[in-house]
């Protein structure tokens, strides 16, 4: 059956019986309850599949280790584990898609899980918060390693040429499948399928996430898209734009000095919203400019420094975005508030003089997809070559992997929700790609109202990549898109909370774009109060 067939059928059902499914102790009706020994293969056009194993595994505490060196443990209930390995007979790939199936108390949904970086899916630590909540969780590998650490070898066939089938995988085509996959083996364990479909992601997820919204729109009834790497073929060489900054004038600032620009700018524009909490809240209207700081003398790890002229004209450079030589715009830079330390980080080795230390992910799309050179100096980019490197990754790959086509009238009538935060202070993806886009949309689908139907964007001031930052992030932004696609609960505010420096909880919400929060008590931090939003 089809997903949008599956999603109408679902519809259908009525709140008590999700509920009901949601709080049950025993364990569910169907296969559940006899475990996962037998597990049927599912069929997914285009693609053979080579095996499908299921392990039951009980409730309980296991190790996990999310990076080297990081080891931890995870809780999960009694589960079934499927994996099912699956390849496209004409291109010899090999791609894994993984499930974990709570034996009990299945809340009656599905919810697939993006990936990060170069990594398609991620897997045992993002299934565990998902099954212990209930649901049926899916990630695939889309063929191609998981780690996010390391080069994207996978990039290249042995002659040097790009491994295009496995760019499609990575781009669009393993999500789709995985859906289709995550739908059939969950009817099969359960005996009815899934009453409602979700995906999950950040980053690579969230371009992942609008990338089922715009070229499978049937596959999941909601989508979480936060922070999604979308325009991906000019974002990736964008984030290499603070070094390239830094290659053509010479002058490499240390961490130090970064963090004071940054904390004169907070200042400066911290009271622009009328609330004086350490946060810029409209960072792209801040007006300050860092050449104010030239002659200032600080102290770096005990030495004097004095900040310089081009100090400040690379931190201008890097909150300006990428231009040509002509002083065209390319695409955004880093906001005011923002961490430089993953874009424009530097480093000083012994003997030598301070370099850039560019992002890996950025360095790597260039040296492997654009270059197809692995060993490829990127120090030595300049802005003439920054140019030409962007222009070439957009007309390459920009129908590849760009996933920012801003016609989803087809979401809209399978009668899809979506909805994407950002934070405004997100140190790799920058959040006015994310504001474009919407607007784009907006211009694609009959304006800000008729988006918001099925639509909304949240921004988070002060909020770093995912999670983190100095800002309140939000708690459970899940919860409000299930509200949304199943009680029809359109969110206006979204939930978010942080950390402060007293060690206390302070919760408030986001107000949804294009609106700005508006506090009570002007010149205060913000209470944990719902703001006014206009």
């Amino acid at each position: 059956m089809s997903r949008l067939l599956v999603s109408f059928a679902a519809r259908l059902l009525s709140a008590a019986l999700i509920v009901a499914v949601a709080v049950t102790a025993a364990p569910t009706a169907g296969r559940a309850a006899g475990g996962c020994s037998s597990m049927a293969r599912p069929q997914v056009p285009g693609a053979r599949i080579l095996s499908v194993t299921a392990v039951s595994r009980p409730g309980g505490t296991y190790p996990f280790v999310p990076a080297p060196g990081r080891p931890t443990t995870i809780s999960v209930p009694a589960l079934c584990d499927v994996t099912v390995i699956l390849t496209h007979p004409s291109i010899g790939d090999r791609v894994r898609v993984q499930m974990w199936l709570p034996q009990v108390s299945w809340n009656g949904r599905f919810q697939a899980i993006g990936g990060g970086a170069f990594a398609a899916g991620e897997f045992a630590r993002d299934f565990a918060p998902a099954v212990r909540k209930g649901y049926a969780a899916a990630s695939t590998d889309a063929g191609v390693p998981t780690r996010r650490s390391g080069p994207p070898t996978w990039a290249l066939h042995h002659d040097g040429t790009i491994n295009a089938e496995l760019l499609t995988n990575f781009a669009s085509r393993s999500v789709h499948e995985m859906s289709q996959i995550g739908e059939q083996v969950t009817t099969h364990f359960y005996d009815r399928p899934a009453a409602y479909s979700y995906f999950n992601g950040c980053s690579t997820g969230g371009r992942q996430g609008l990338m089922e919204a715009q070229r499978y729109p049937a596959d999941f009834d909601g989508i979480l898209a936060a922070a999604p790497a979308i325009s991906w073929d000019r974002l990736s060489v964008a984030q290499l734009w603070p070094q390239v900054v830094m290659n053509q004038t010479r002058t490499y600032p240390t961490t130090c000095e970064f963090d004071t620009f940054n904390r004169a700018a907070i200042a400066a524009c911290d009271g622009d919203d009328g609330v004086a909490d350490g946060i810029i809240a409209r960072p792209e209207a801040c007006g300050f400019d860092p050449h104010q700081l030239v002659g200032r003398t600080l102290t770096c790890h005990g030495r004097k420094v004095s900040i310089s002229q081009a100090d400040a004209d690379v931190v201008r450079g890097i909150w300006d975005g990428p231009r040509t030589t002509s002083g065209e715009q390319l695409w955004h830079g880093l906001l005011p508030g923002t961490p430089f330390s993953w874009l424009a980080a530097t480093v000083n080795p012994p003997l030598r003089p301070r370099h850039g230390a560019p992002f890996a992910v950025a360095q790597d799309w260039i040296r492997y997809f654009v270059q197809q050179q692995p060993g490829f100096d990127t120090s030595t980019v300049g802005y003439s070559e920054f140019e030409r490197l962007f222009r070439q990754s957009h007309a390459r790959y920009s129908r590849v992997i760009g996933t920012d086509d801003p016609d989803l009238s087809s979401f809209r009538v399978a009668g899809g929700k979506m909805i994407t935060w950002h934070g405004l202070a997100d140190q790799v993806i920058f959040p006015q790609g994310t504001v474009d886009y919407r607007r784009r949309v907006e211009g694609a689908m009959g304006g800000p109202q008729a988006t918001d139907q099925f639509y909304r964007v949240f921004l988070a001031p002060a909020a770093g990549h995912c999670s983190g930052g100095t800002g309140p992030t939000p708690t459970d932004p899940l919860a409000a898109l299930v509200a949304w696609v199943e009680h029809g609960h359109a969110p206006d505010t979204l939930p978010v909370a942080t950390t402060n420096a007293h060690r206390r909880k302070v919760t408030s919400n986001l107000c949804r774009y294009p609106q700005t929060a508006h506090f009570p008590t002007p010149g205060t931090a913000p209470s944990p109060s719902t703001p006014d939003c206009s």
